[in-house]
């Protein structure tokens, strides 16, 4: 671990502009102010410390969730500077906390290599916060400094010896700004060990004093260690992971990736250690590459005859897992929220790099290729079959095939103010049919649960009657022909029972939009409905209770009155007013929307809850059945 400080110090803190506006609108800086916003003032402060170890200076990152909501994070890096900064006099760490875009990630002064993008990070994590504590220990001197909502309330304190080197960062979320402070440890988790693994020889720790659990990440394995952790629980078409890692034109690139048995493309791309969900020019790059070499090779062992058309991109995603991270110097991302890498002459680097790469990796492991263009060959048989079935869903949405008995529309036809409700059986849908408000809701009663998508190709799912209505009634297409624009309802509400039958079918759909989907969860069209469990009637008085605690409250407040309470097991049993009145009136409704906030850790709950493995679920319901509520079985 490096440890000299020099060329990092107050004149390698570059100043922009002021704080100003980021308490005001929040959003545009964190995405929002839900959940996902909430967790990433954690990564922002994280990501300055993988910074230090990026460049050689840090090997250890701790991060807790205290009690109280508060964070803390701790590296073993060089410590902000906190001599006075030319811009203002003020200490530089102050400068840091306080003034947006200052930071040591612009120019070529204090990194080469940075996974901030605007170097927003920690002056918003400190506008965002009720209050932020700073510590510094730099050149055996302990200093800190208290900020409350982006102002400093003390100066910074003498320096005190320390036995220690680095910055901690401590913060409370402010209440006043996010919907509710609550952080999920399973979502911090997924990114530290994104980060671990990305970084190998990193030690992140995490620690929730709520629950007392903690985790130590580190892999020595980087790339190689995340395709086989992604790939546990799955059959492989081969021994170990195809890897390839070097250096091009400035371009740090590292690929791995697997063939497994299943039929699903799993493709996590990564820039300056930031998740790019909407990909970018290195995987157009990476997608290119492969495709070329793996045609190349084919048709050099024979593989592929000459007769035999070359393979398409789209026939060698069934079943690939793969993961591509780049570093460079100055990424381009497109939009505030880093999702998509932009830089053009990255498409280029890439493509070369994993083209030349595979192409020696084939010469010296030539067994790998048959089983990849087997695979490969089968996938375009389905996808042909697929297509067929394809063009009978489609005609089928033109012509209104099958809908009239399932689907009962709405008679309005403008997208952004119409909404589906999916139930499940004729009693629901029937009631939800003549409780809805018919201008704007329209109703899809399914028969049964549909099918299981994480275990089946694209031909059979869309052979599923079931899912083919779904597909028919929301108009705009699957896999290569979606598209958005003839998507007819943008609120997609999933209503079924709650109890087990219903949380299944729940997660069935779920998977099925997930999968095949996403553009709708990314565009925030997906919902579940909140049915009541319970209706406490108090002589003339009706409440209704969504959980068992706001039903004891009511039976509480109630006193000596004589109570009477009906537990709902089904949405059947509730007529057609009351199914308006407490799941279906927008004014008394509850809604929760389906948000991602982690691409992979979705991806793990999906491939667990739904996949063929038996053991990964059995573990996953046993360390989360305390968490259950509300059960009926």
């Amino acid at each position: 671990m490096t440890s000299d400080n020099a060329g990092y110090n107050a004149g390698s803190i570059q100043v922009l502009e002021g704080l100003e506006a980021v308490r005001k609108r929040p959003g545009m800086y964190i995405g929002d102010t839900g959940s996902r916003g909430l967790h990433h003032l954690v990564y922002e402060v994280v990501d300055n410390a993988v910074d230090e170890a990026i460049g050689g200076y840090c090997d250890r990152i701790d991060v807790t969730i205290h009690e109280d909501e508060s964070i803390t994070v701790r590296d073993n890096g060089r410590g902000i500077p906190t001599d006075p900064h030319p811009y203002n006099g003020r200490p530089t760490s102050e400068v840091v906390l306080t003034i947006l875009h200052a930071g040591g990630k612009f120019g070529s002064g204090a990194y080469k290599v940075s996974g901030g993008l605007h170097g927003v990070g920690v002056s918003v994590v400190n506008a965002l916060s009720e209050w932020l504590e700073v510590t510094v220990a730099r050149d055996g001197v302990e200093r800190s400094q208290r900020f409350e909502r982006g102002t400093p309330v003390t100066e910074l304190s003498p320096g005190v010896p320390a036995e220690w080197r680095g910055t901690q960062i401590h913060y409370l979320p402010d209440a006043a700004v996010f919907e509710e402070v609550k952080h999920s440890l399973d979502i911090l988790k997924s990114r530290l060990r994104e980060l671990a693994f990305l970084n190998p020889g990193l030690h992140i720790l995490i620690e929730d004093t709520r629950t007392g659990e903690k985790k130590d990440y580190c892999f020595e394995g980087g790339i190689k260690a995340f395709v086989e952790y992604l790939d546990r629980g799955k059959t492989a078409l081969f021994s170990a992971p195809i890897v390839l890692s070097g250096e091009r034109d400035g371009v740090a690139v590292d690929v791995g990736f697997q063939y497994n048995d299943t039929y699903l493309e799993r493709v996590f791309s990564f820039a300056n250690l930031i998740h790019t969900i909407e990909g970018g020019t290195h995987v157009s790059g990476l997608r290119t590459a492969m495709t070329r070499a793996i045609n190349e090779a084919a048709r050099t062992a024979k593989i592929l005859k000459e007769k035999d058309e070359n393979l398409t991109g789209d026939d060698l995603k069934e079943g690939l897992t793969c993961v591509i991270s780049v570093k460079l110097g100055d990424p381009q991302f497109e939009g505030q929220t880093k999702t998509k890498l932009g830089n053009s002459e990255v498409r280029g680097i890439v493509d070369s790099f994993v083209y030349e790469g595979l192409l020696a990796w084939f010469e010296d492991n030539s067994e790998v290729v048959k089983p990849i263009v087997e695979k490969a060959i089968r996938a375009r048989q389905a996808r042909d079959a697929a297509k067929r079935a394809r063009e009978l869903v489609r005609k089928g949405a033109m012509s209104g095939m099958s809908l009239p008995g399932k689907l009962a529309d709405c008679s309005s036809r403008s997208p952004e103010n119409t909404e589906l409700y999916i139930v499940e059986g004729d009693s629901a849908g029937g009631s939800a049919k003549q409780g809805r408000d018919r201008s704007f809701q329209a109703i899809l009663a399914l028969r049964g649960k549909i099918l299981n998508v994480e275990k089946a190709r694209l031909d059979k799912m869309l052979g599923n009657n079931e899912i083919r209505t779904i597909i028919q009634a929301l108009g705009c297409g699957i896999g290569n022909d979606f598209d958005a624009q003839k998507l007819r309802y943008h609120k997609i509400i999933i209503m079924t029972d709650a109890d087990v039958d219903g949380a299944h079918i729940s997660t069935l759909l779920l998977t099925f939009f997930y999968r095949h989907m996403p553009e709708l969860i990314s565009n925030g069209y997906l919902y579940l409905a909140q049915p009541p469990l319970f209706r406490v009637q108090r002589g003339k008085q009706v409440n209704y209770c969504y959980t068992e605690k706001e039903l004891r409250t009511h039976v509480d407040a109630a006193g000596e009155a004589k109570v009477g309470i009906q537990r709902y097991k089904g949405l059947g049993e509730m007529n057609p007013g009351q199914l308006w009145e407490t799941t279906m009136d927008p004014e008394n409704r509850v809604l929760k929307r389906i948000d991602i906030d982690d691409d992979v850790l979705a991806d793990e709950y999906f491939d667990i809850l739904m996949g063929d493995k038996v053991e990964p679920r059995r573990e996953f319901i046993t360390s989360y059945a305390h968490e259950v509520k509300n059960l009926d079985v």
